[in-house]
């Protein structure tokens, strides 16, 4: 008997439908980053996170684990994380600077492009603890740069104002340091594989 061909993946399932919603929900964000509405884009941003955080777990627990979803989830990810950070340059005072973006921006290029490489060889290439902690860290600083800037527009009382944007400047140092350090491990793990 001639072996049965696999069942093709659906498409509109839950973890896919909530990592579809990050795109729009990105697009609303721009919107609100362009229009300086800083609450309405905080509160979008939130959203956008959590559904990362949800499809991830409904796809563990629930299922299914598709191959769809495996590159989809980051996908929808680098969409919302480098739009934000290539929207919020323009911006007086979100402190992100052109090089900071094009470091953000260029180290999920490279990624994806190795990650494409080594997945086509037939072996998985996901995220580990180091890419996820750098996730972690560039939302930490686009909520911290979105409220930062909505505390500024609502009048906040300028001593704090002046700490926070402190503490943002360190964390977003901290952050273009995952960054970097992360696409240089993902380099070494690539060729690692590729050689053996």
């Amino acid at each position: 008997m001639p072996a049965e061909s696999p069942k093709p993946e659906t498409l509109f399932n839950v973890p896919n439908l909530l990592s579809f919603a990050r795109i729009p929900l990105a697009v609303i964000l721009f919107a609100c980053v362009v229009h300086l509405q800083w609450l309405a884009g905080l509160i979008v941003f939130l959203m956008a996170t959590a559904t990362d955080w949800l499809d991830g777990w409904w796809a563990r627990r629930y299922g299914p684990l598709t191959l769809v979803g495996r590159n989809l989830d980051p996908l929808a990810d680098k969409v919302l994380v480098c739009g934000a950070f290539i929207y919020l340059i323009p911006v007086k005072d979100a402190g992100i600077e052109p090089w900071m973006a094009t470091v953000v921006v260029s180290r999920e290029l490279v990624v994806t492009g190795i990650r494409g490489i080594v997945e086509a060889t037939g072996k998985k290439f996901g995220a580990d603890w180091f890419g996820k902690l750098k996730m972690g860290l560039q939302c930490a600083v686009l909520i911290g740069v979105l409220g930062i800037q909505w505390g500024r527009s609502d009048g906040l009382d300028p001593d704090v104002l002046a700490v926070l944007e402190r503490l943002q400047r360190i964390l977003l140092y901290i952050m273009l340091a995952a960054t970097i350090g992360s696409g240089v491990q993902y380099l070494v793990k690539a060729a690692r594989i590729l050689r053996s």
